[in-house]
Order: C-alpha cells, then sequence, then structure tokens
C-alpha cells in the first residue's frame, strides 16, 4: 500500500530511494489521501504562512506536490514566499508541528483531527482545492502479480471486505475501539468520532470496492510534471494502472 505517486515515481527512476521499479502499477484504489493543509494556531490562513518554513517528508514525493500546488494557488512562489524543511513522515511531521518546529505541514485524517483538539487550524483540504485526487493504492510487480493472480485478488477481495466491514453501521463500536487501540494514548473518543465521520463519508471517504479514479491519477501525473525532476515525458495516467485484477476479484465474489 503506498501513494500513487510513489508507483509513477519508480516507474519513471524518480523514486526517493534511487531504485527503479519498471513494472510496478496500482492495482487497487484506496482513498483521495486525506490531505490537509494544518497550519499553527497563530497561522489563520494561508497567506500567513509567507516568510515561514513548512515541513515536507522530501520535495521529490507526491504529497509535498499537493502542499505546493495549494500555496502557487494562493500566490506563493516556493523560495521567494516561504521555504520547507524535511521533517519525514506524516507521524513525525505531526510531532514536529505540535513543538513549533514548523508553520505548517500536509497532514492525513487523523492526524489532523487530533492538531485541531489541541488548537492548530486547517487551513485547507486538497480534495477542495484539486478537485480529484486518487492518494493511496495498492501496488505490486506486474510480472509477479501476472505469477500469482490469485494472491493479488485475494488480497483485494480482503481489503474491500475490510472497508464494507467498516462502514457497516452495526460495526461503528467496534471500530472505534480498534482506531483508539492503534493511536497514541490521549486520542479523545470525540477525535475518534470525528475521524469516523471523515474517513467514512459517503462522499469523500474510503474508497468502497476497489475503485482506481482515473481522473485522479491523471491529477497526480500533472503535479509530478510540475514540480517533480524536469526533462522526462511522464506517460498517460493508464500506463501506471492495471485493472485486471481488481475486475477478476471482483467477478470472484
Amino acid at each position: 500500500m503506498t501513494a500513487i505517486d510513489n508507483v509513477i515515481a519508480y516507474r519513471e527512476g524518480q523514486g526517493e530511494a534511487g531504485i527503479d521499479g519498471p513494472d510496478l502499477v496500482a492495482v487497487m484504489g484506496a482513498d483521495n489521501g486525506f490531505l490537509r493543509l494544518v497550519g499553527a494556531p497563530d497561522i489563520a490562513s494561508i497567506a500567513d504562512l509567507r516568510g515561514k518554513t513548512l515541513s515536507v517528508d522530501a520535495l521529490t514525493t507526491g504529497y509535498a506536490f499537493v502542499l505546493l500546488e495549494m500555496l502557487d494557488r494562493n500566490g506563493l512562489k516556493l523560495d521567494r514566499d516561504y521555504r520547507t524543511e524535511r521533517a519525514g513522515g506524516v507521524s513525525q511531521r505531526y510531532q514536529a508541528l505540535l513543538q513549533r518546529k514548523h508553520a505548517g505541514t500536509m497532514l492525513i485524517t487523523p492526524f489532523d483531527v487530533n492538531a485541531a483538539e489541541q488548537g492548530f487550524k486547517t487551513l485547507g483540504r486538497a480534495n477542495e482545492v484539486l478537485g480529484e485526487y486518487q492518494g493511496l493504492v495498492a501496488a505490486v510487480r506486474q510480472g509477479w502479480a501476472r505469477e500469482n493472480p490469485r494472491r493479488v485478488s485475494a488480497y483485494i477481495r480482503a481489503f474491500t471486505d475490510s472497508v464494507e466491514w467498516l462502514y457497516d453501521p452495526k460495526n461503528k463500536d467496534e471500530a472505534i475501539r480498534i482506531y483508539l487501540a492503534n493511536m497514541p494514548q490521549g486520542t479523545s473518543a470525540q477525535s475518534a468520532e470525528v475521524a469516523y465521520r471523515v474517513l467514512l463519508d459517503a462522499k469523500d471517504g474510503f474508497y468502497r470496492q476497489g475503485r482506481l479514479n482515473m481522473q485522479g491519477v491523471e491529477k497526480v501525473v500533472q503535479l509530478r510534471a510540475k514540480f517533480g525532476p524536469q526533462g522526462k515525458t511522464l506517460r498517460p495516467a493508464a500506463a501506471y494502472v492495471d485493472n485486471s485484477f481488481l475486475n477478476a476479484a471482483m467477478k470472484r465474489r
């Protein structure tokens, strides 16, 4: 499970780890990323980020591109109007934000919910700014998947069955119990309720039936073409997706 931008990056030799994944493909969609730009309590709007330092995982990754695009659409340019500092994955960025090391960062739900309880402010939601966006996917090496189609289909069915279990209202109490057991100490029942509503929203929650949002994939390709390494033309969005395993998994239900 990974962001589809990683699939694209490693297919194109642009991955952060410096290795290639020439036959990586996405075979199932999970969500839109639940990406939120969150600022310190004294930051009232994106405009207030001018002159500030924001944290990123790395400037070569897709979620950083979402941050750059959101600020770009508000007239703020990297290096001219703000700077970035590498701080690691979402949990590390969350902690750095709480410690006021940076003025803002991109968080995913439920980290934004927990931050809000402590006075931090959501300055923008990626899906509201960008429209369609594909976040997490299940990715495989296509050659391995073709040799192991039943294993891939079984994984897809198990994952999608789990999502359906979450959406069933009768499982809400157990879902929240599991959530609280796996979140940091101090996570409140109230924040769990908010996260439940966000993650299982009928329109913007976890994708059902493992669908891939192809308009969202196209948006990811566009952002990588704009902010990623220059000099190479990326392939069409469909080149990074193989729906055959998802179709096979759904037929076997």
